[in-house]
């Protein structure tokens, strides 16, 4: 990267120690709106050197961060809850500038962070270990301790949302991380680490090093980094799961996914197509949790069924407008996006499909910032051979297949590697229940096409969409991550039990 200056940008260094950090000779990367392409900060790059600086200033903080009871440490942290909401919508503004999302879009994302910091508040509570007379004279009792020093990597997609799954149950925990933030995103939690700050979170328990490759291979090598979160795309993932690995570490690796939602024809038109509509399309699509594929259910007698959703499913997303207000749709991330994600509507195309709404225009409509609207491709069969049908687009599209049985449905999500979400839309608990058992995916909707669980539930797919063999992210699976288990047993002889004391009676 040659490093550029650009005037009245805002420069992100690290945040190491409760300051901010540079290299000697920094390296900078721009920072872009996507609703405009314009340069809004520059973002430092950062090597193996700063990741030493991290680490050990996390170490320092470690020795008595992890010693302060769990009571005042979860102080700090409604502190912090508080210093979230009261700052939600300066936050909320970051994530519109960066990322690209509406308003209302990016102030759910920065409550539901601070959901998990809520929950992570209740560490007391939820961290209590067991005690029980196992035999005669005998006790066993468990608690859990931090691990040490932690990191957690994650994408762009949710600047704040995603970090605050992790960071409030490790700290919570007494462990000490750290951050390194997407390098197309950096602002929010740049600003969060002040919060952080103000909450009286000791220097040291948090830190962020901006970077790309070599931050996240650091991270994931360094020996005294205990354990790794990561958030991001199924062959990172696998490369971070199998370092973390080979280097000892405890790991969670998220990637990618293909979701598919499931329409019956017993399911209630106008409320399942505005489901699957927000489903695909919100976020701009660019969420792992986001529908990919919806199949639906339709033989030779339901074909006004079939065709009725999809009219209706069209015409809601065509009504869609692009901007970052309520209701609106914002941009994709950066050209890249938009070129990968027109690339999978051509092929489509090229292939046969039927493309019924085509977002390519908004392209057209919109030349500063990266735009693409809505798209819905038609597929006249499931196939392994259409990438749009197989692979994550990661943009607001959604392709349609239409099938005669439940057991053909079925199919189609079975022969997906991945495993991050299905939703199956119907007015019946039988098929509900039918469904939900036979997906082959770890995050289950029914009548809803995010189905993203909310604490204490944690957040983790299968197949391809996890690596690591070490539970879920955020909710009961975070605190099960970021902590072990030490167990004691005890028996005392009988020979120095109180009774035998001259003193008891």
């Amino acid at each position: 990267h040659t490093p550029r200056l650009h005037r009245m940008v805002q420069q992100i260094s690290n945040w190491i120690n409760g300051k901010e950090d540079l290299p000697s000779n920094p390296t900078w990367l721009d920072v872009t709106n996507p609703a405009n392409g314009d340069v809004i900060a520059q973002v430092v790059i950062s090597g193996e050197q700063q990741v030493e600086q991290a680490v050990v200033a996390a170490k320092a903080a470690f020795n008595s961060w992890s010693k302060v009871n769990n009571k005042t440490r979860c102080q700090k942290l409604h502190r912090l809850y508080e210093l979230i909401r009261d700052n939600a919508d300066e936050l909320a503004e970051l994530v519109v500038l960066e990322h690209g999302k509406n308003k209302a879009e990016a102030l759910a994302e920065v409550a539901k962070g601070n959901e998990t910091v809520e929950f992570a508040c209740s560490f007391p509570i939820l961290s209590l270990g067991h005690v029980l007379d196992v035999s005669r004279g005998v006790k066993c009792e468990d608690s859990r301790e931090p691990l040490g020093v932690v990191s957690h990597i994650v994408p762009f997609n949710f600047p704040a949302m995603v970090p605050l799954w992790a960071i409030p149950i490790a700290i919570a925990a007494g462990n000490c991380v750290i951050l390194k933030p997407s390098e197309k995103v950096p602002l929010t939690m740049f600003k969060m680490a002040k919060l952080f700050q103000q909450a009286g979170i000791p220097d040291g328990v948090f830190n962020i090093v901006n970077g790309t490759k070599d931050v996240v291979m650091g991270l994931c090598s360094h020996p005294d980094i205990r354990a790794v979160t990561f958030v991001g795309s199924t062959p990172i993932a696998r490369i971070v799961a199998s370092t973390c690995a080979g280097n000892g570490k405890r790991v969670l690796a998220l990637g990618g996914a293909k979701n598919h939602l499931i329409a019956l024809p017993d399911c209630e038109p106008d409320a399942t197509s505005s489901d699957v509509v927000a489903s695909f399309t919100g976020c701009s699509g660019q969420r792992c949790m986001a529908a990919s594929v919806l199949v639906i259910v339709a033989d030779e007698t339901n074909q006004t069924f079939a065709n009725d959703l999809i009219d209706r499913i069209v015409t809601k997303a065509s009504q869609i407008q692009a901007g970052q207000g309520n209701n609106q749709m914002g941009p994709v991330i950066d050209q890249a996006a938009v070129d990968r994600i027109h690339k999978y509507i051509q092929i489509a195309e090229t292939s046969g499909a039927k493309i019924l709404l085509d977002g390519r225009s908004w392209n057209r409509d919109h030349p500063k910032g990266f735009w693409t609207g809505p798209t819905i491709i038609l597929h006249p069969a499931a196939t392994t051979v259409d990438p749009c049908l197989t692979e994550e687009i990661f943009g607001p599209v959604i392709s349609i297949v239409l099938v005669p049985n439940c057991t053909q449905a079925l199919a189609i999500e079975h022969s997906s590697p991945f495993g991050n979400a299905a939703c199956v839309y119907t007015s019946s608990g039988a098929n509900a229940e039918l469904f939900s058992r036979n997906f082959s995916s770890a995050m289950i909707g029914v009548n809803i096409g995010v189905p993203v669980p909310r604490e204490p539930f944690s957040f983790g797919g299968m197949g391809m969409s996890k690596f690591g063999d070490h539970g879920d992210i955020t909710g009961d699976g975070g605190i099960e991550f970021f902590t072990r288990r030490r167990k004691v047993t005890t028996r005392w002889p009988v020979s120095g039990s109180a009774e035998n004391t001259p003193w008891f009676k």
